[in-house]
């Protein structure tokens, strides 16, 4: 049987990537320290729907080492989710944003090359490595920013854009970012890195620092006040997680042709809103809203960032199936079915 070891694999993402490779006939083991709002109610969830398939370890990346070397040497993959992932969080205690991100990342990478099975790895990055791409000439409508150039209009920002770690969290993520890439290519350990946008779906406990898609959804929902950082018009644009697990089983599968590289990761041009659209759809379409008051646009905020997922198209086969529409459809009746937990939490 084939063994996945997912690092903080109770978050939103981990908890829809065990359910699907448990569902695929993959051993799971899922570590992580439930420090993060909705974990524990994750798992909670997760252990009732896979109880035979999915095994639980309570640890850190950081200071728990004996069960992190355990669990990877048990391990055929491991899927790196765990993270500290908020930029105003980062600017706050930037020695706890290091610690997780930088150091939890170089333990993983140092188990995995010092370990006889060296899984494969894959790690969860960030389009913040590119900062707030302040050389990207952009332009101002109605409802939205877009980029000026034609090809980024038509394709968004691929992987040859300069590396800008801006704030804290851009540089632990970042420095992390290029440790997995360079681990593969001094020590031999198969590694993949997804420089990951927008990220949304089911499971999805956001708030405001991070998760703005499902913090919209939720705050709209419990009428809680809701802040925009800048003018609303910045553009994202937006995976849903099925789609997201979907590419790190092609990545799995396709290891040897895609090792030691970096995606960036996201819905791409078709499948992108700005914050004002967001809650406009979500007003017009599912009679969520609720008061907005308005702040200063936040350090490294990009005005716009779209994805071009043209390179894993090409090498993995992979491109967004959901849409939009229909991913938010999703998340908004999974918010509204568990309202309950989430006033809970």
């Amino acid at each position: 049987m084939k063994r996945m070891l997912i690092i903080g694999g109770a978050g939103f993402i981990g908890v829809n990537t065990a359910r699907y490779f448990a569902s695929k006939g993959w051993k799971i083991t899922v570590l992580d320290d439930l420090s993060r709002k909705g974990t524990k109610k994750n798992l909670s969830w997760l252990m009732r729907d896979s109880p035979k398939k999915i095994k639980f370890v309570k640890a850190d990346i950081v200071s728990d080492l004996p069960h992190l070397r355990k669990q990877i040497r048990l391990n055929d993959v491991v899927i790196h989710l765990a993270a500290q992932v908020a930029v105003t969080t980062s600017i706050d205690n930037p020695r706890h944003d290091f610690l997780v991100n930088v150091v939890g990342t170089f333990n993983i990478l140092e188990e995995i090359r010092l370990s006889p099975n060296r899984p494969v790895l894959l790690y969860s990055s960030t389009n913040k490595v590119y900062g707030s791409l302040p050389e990207v000439p952009v332009s101002m409508r109605q409802k939205r920013y877009e980029f000026k150039d034609k090809t980024k209009k038509n394709y968004g920002v691929d992987e040859n854009a300069a590396i800008d770690f801006h704030s804290p969290y851009g540089c632990s993520k970042g420095a992390a970012d290029h440790y997995v890439i360079d681990y593969s290519r001094i020590y031999g350990i198969k590694t993949v890195v997804f420089r990951q946008s927008c990220i949304y779906g089911e499971y999805q406990f956001g708030v405001e620092d991070q998760g703005w898609v499902a913090w919209f959804a939720i705050a709209s929902m419990l009428k809680k006040k809701l802040t925009i950082y800048g003018n609303g018009k910045q553009v994202r644009d937006l995976l849903f997680v099925d789609d997201l697990v979907r590419l790190y089983e092609k990545a799995v599968a396709k290891i040897d042709k895609v090792n030691g590289q970096a995606f960036n990761i996201g819905g791409g041009p078709r499948n992108t809103l700005s914050l004002i659209e967001l809650l406009e759809s979500l007003q017009g379409k599912y009679n969520l809203k609720t008061k907005i008051t308005r702040a200063l646009v936040r350090a490294g905020d990009q005005p716009v960032f779209v994805a071009d997922i043209r390179k894993a198209k090409r090498l993995l086969g992979w491109s967004p199936k959901i849409s939009v529409d229909k991913g938010l459809k999703r998340l908004v009746d999974w918010t509204i079915r568990h309202k309950k937990d989430i006033q809970e939490i």
